[in-house]
């Protein structure tokens, strides 16, 4: 079953969050870690991918959040990217006792490895594009990178074992969902934030290109998605409009996978498709209902701690 939630309240929007361990007054700052990506390199060699860890306050182990950031509209923007996910989403995760784990995918930063997630879509006017673009290559170009630092997360004392949530912004979001496909071990859960691809705000404000080509593949990955999910999308989100990512999880939702829309009010300063790095009173409280739908995290949540 899925739900569509078509605004959100003040009232709802300003409500208290879980019962959990409390915000930290600062965010802590990361770190630097390197993750192994076999045949990713030159001629098929081993790339270290560089990804930012932020662990919580305690001993651990702690549960995870996997972060996949979104993809800038140049090469040179991509290569500048340095901090995946903004301050707001540090403070909510470290605050609820989650480890932050967030990769620099190769095409990204200074990771190398090529452009394995380009679709070839470019918008020329409002609503014209100028190819076909191969949506489900990307999806599978950057989810060899989501599924690289959930193996390697797997390894490491502090979430070997632990539950993992997986998140995505944007280009992230649409990997988030081909990774929640597949139902790899130790996730039980994800949330899309704005996901999509072929958006160009500049030239195409709130069309983007071939939508329906993304709404095929998002009924492909319904069809095999047995994990819970939350997509969440504001109404005045620049790259897809209002309508389109509806339209996107109504073909997603089909597959029958216990998801759930919501469709947050405008963002006040026009950047709606960047929720999720804007003030957690936009998002924290669907965020929250959603992770108390999870038993592996309302089991862990109720129990009381061991003793040390």
């Amino acid at each position: 079953m899925w739900r569509e939630c078509c605004r959100l309240s003040s009232t709802l929007l300003l409500a208290g969050s879980l019962a959990l361990p409390a915000a930290a007054a600062t965010v802590p700052g990361p770190q630097d870690v390197s993750i192994p990506l076999p045949g990713a390199g030159i001629f098929g060699s081993t790339l270290d991918m560089p990804a930012l860890l932020y662990l919580p306050a305690g001993l651990g182990p702690f549960p995870v959040l996997l972060f996949s950031h979104g993809r800038a509209g140049s090469t040179q923007q991509r290569h500048q990217l340095k901090y995946p996910l903004g301050r707001s989403q540090l403070a909510y995760w470290l605050g609820k006792g989650f480890a932050v784990v967030a990769p620099i995918r190769p095409g990204y930063g200074n990771t190398g490895g090529g452009d394995p997630e380009y679709h070839s879509a470019r918008m020329l006017a409002a609503g014209v594009c100028s190819s076909h673009p191969d949506y489900r290559q990307t999806a599978a170009g950057g989810s060899v990178a989501v599924q690289a630092a959930l193996r390697w997360i797997s390894q490491q004392p502090w979430g070997a074992g632990q539950p993992i949530v997986l998140e995505g912004q944007s280009v992230g979001g649409l990997l988030t969902v081909a990774v929640g496909a597949s139902s790899p071990p130790g996730v039980i859960g994800y949330i899309n934030f704005a996901g999509g691809a072929g958006g160009n705000p500049e030239k195409s404000p709130g069309q983007s290109c071939e939508p329906q080509a993304l709404a095929a593949l998002y009924a492909d990955f319904g069809r095999h998605t047995t994990l819970p999910n939350l997509w969440i999308y504001a109404v005045n989100d620049q790259y897809w409009g209002a309508d389109e990512p509806v339209a996107w999880h109504q073909a997603f939702a089909a597959g029958g996978s216990p998801t759930y829309f919501v469709h947050a009010p405008a963002v006040a300063d026009g950047d709606g498709h960047g929720l999720s790095r804007h003030a957690s009173a936009l998002w924290a409280t669907e965020v929250d209902a959603f992770l108390r739908r999870l038993p592996a995290l309302a089991q862990r949540w109720s129990s009381p701690p061991p003793e040390r």
